[in-house]
């Protein structure tokens, strides 16, 4: 299977006449927890301009005739962003050969950009065999080349004889380039205490139209969750719905406008009375979940964090959509938890 991974000529062709150092500032990777890991742990170095560190995630096949033709490779680069696909493995002598399907977008420092594709073959050793210094996971070989594919596009669907990865989930690519173009710069890149961020909470909601006959075919909506940021008692989070009809959409959660009278005009005094003067939309939820049983999302927005005065919404799919029917507010700062219904639409008139 190795053979058929690359030519007789493979050469590691990133370090192209033109290509230099890259930006300093990005950030430390260091994980060769697997074949992924690895590589994306390479271009981490290579962005760092620790070339040193790059150098040693190859085993003895190098991808220069020497370390200074290596540095030398990366003249006149920017940066580099790096993507991977769907990773096969295949055990032959005591070790196991990883194969990763790459692309890169390289910039150069005067602002051109080139895209590249290929594969890297990664090998790991039998581990319970080795005797010091244990050698872990490390790249063997790989072979880029030019691609005319957007970079997003360019990665090849597999490596040598490796089946193709399973098909992209169409809806959940969309949704997740619509969350990242609205709210790129505004919800947390990583999850508190450093963890990368999981893949969105993705649900299958199925239903009939009103009125359709019982012969006729269920359709699907997809609803997909964003976890967006994470402050000291509340986690914000964003959804998507995509539909044969509507493709993807954003929802809005709708939240009534309240007044609400205190005893003295004291916030911190007994409630006297809420009132609903109008209503508004939220593009996001407060420590939301959704219930696939009931077909509903809550929110609950802890006003703060002992929970004593909070406001409470839930949001019933049908016919396609997520409707308000209940919400339910807790104005009292009285250390008790006791809220009163201020929107009903669950209970007939």
């Amino acid at each position: 299977m190795r053979s058929a991974l690359f030519a007789a000529t493979a050469f590691f062709s990133l370090a192209v006449t033109g290509q230099s150092v890259l930006a300093a500032e990005a950030p430390y990777v260091d994980d060769r927890s697997d074949a992924e890991a690895v590589i994306r742990s390479f271009y981490s170095a290579i962005n760092r301009q620790e070339f040193a560190r790059a150098w040693d995630y190859f085993g003895d096949t190098r991808p220069a005739k020497d370390f200074d033709a290596f540095v030398k490779g990366y003249d006149g680069t920017e940066s580099v962003e790096v993507k991977t696909g769907g990773v096969s493995e295949d055990g032959a002598a005591g070790s196991i050969y990883y194969n990763v399907p790459v692309a890169i977008r390289a910039t150069a420092k005067d602002g051109s950009e080139n895209v590249f594709a290929g594969c890297y073959t990664l090998r790991q050793g039998n581990a319970s065999i080795q005797e010091p210094p244990f050698r872990p996971i490390f790249i063997d070989k790989g072979a880029l080349k030019p691609s005319k594919a957007e970079f997003e596009d360019a990665v090849p669907a597999s490596c040598g004889d490796a089946p193709p990865p399973p098909k992209k989930d169409a809806a959940l690519e969309q949704a997740k380039k619509a969350f990242a173009a609205a709210y790129g710069d505004q919800c947390d890149k990583e999850m508190p205490g450093g963890e990368p961020l999981a893949e969105p909470d993705a649900y299958s909601l199925r239903y009939r139209d009103a009125g359709a006959e019982a012969d006729q075919p269920e359709r699907e909506t997809r609803l997909f969750r964003f976890f967006c940021s994470m402050a000291a008692y509340n986690e914000s989070a964003v959804y998507y719905v995509h539909d044969d009809v509507s493709g993807v959409r954003q929802l809005q959660f709708a939240s009534p406008e309240l007044d609400i009278h205190y005893e003295n005009n004291d916030s911190e005094g007994k409630v006297e009375a809420i009132n609903v003067t109008g209503f508004q939309t939220d593009d996001q939820l407060v420590n939301s979940e959704y219930d696939d049983a009931t077909k509903t999302i809550s929110s609950l927005n802890k006003w703060r964090g002992v929970g004593d005065a909070s406001s409470a919404g839930t949001y019933l799919f049908r016919n396609g959509n997520f409707s308000l029917v209940q919400y339910d507010v807790d104005a009292s700062y009285d250390g008790e938890i006791n809220p009163q219904t201020v929107v009903d639409y669950n209970t007939p008139p």
